[in-house]
């Protein structure tokens, strides 16, 4: 699927919090807008994974986005030399 946006945040909701806006005006505008999470944010407090989930599912749909991904890479863990978080980012 070609998309015009890909927006990137650490944790579910993140991408709402600091640029859900410019998500919902690009997908307003006819943009084709993607979320990637790159964890499931298991290490955080408010609501667990499955909770987050389908939070960022809703969230997604409220903003317009086609397509949203979890890369369910470790939450407090991402380092930028392990090749294999590397691959799943690119």
């Amino acid at each position: 699927m070609a998309l015009d946006v890909l927006a990137f945040g650490a944790h579910p909701d993140d991408v709402e919090l600091t640029c859900g806006g410019l998500v919902a005006r690009l997908a307003a505008h006819g943009h084709r807008a993607g979320i990637v999470d790159l964890t499931r944010g298991e290490r955080g407090t408010r609501g667990d994974v499955a909770t987050r989930a389908r939070e960022a599912a809703a969230a997604a749909r409220i903003l317009g986005a086609e397509r949203r991904l979890s890369l369910g890479l470790p939450d407090c863990g991402l380092e930028r030399h392990d090749q294999g978080q590397l691959r799943a980012v690119v």
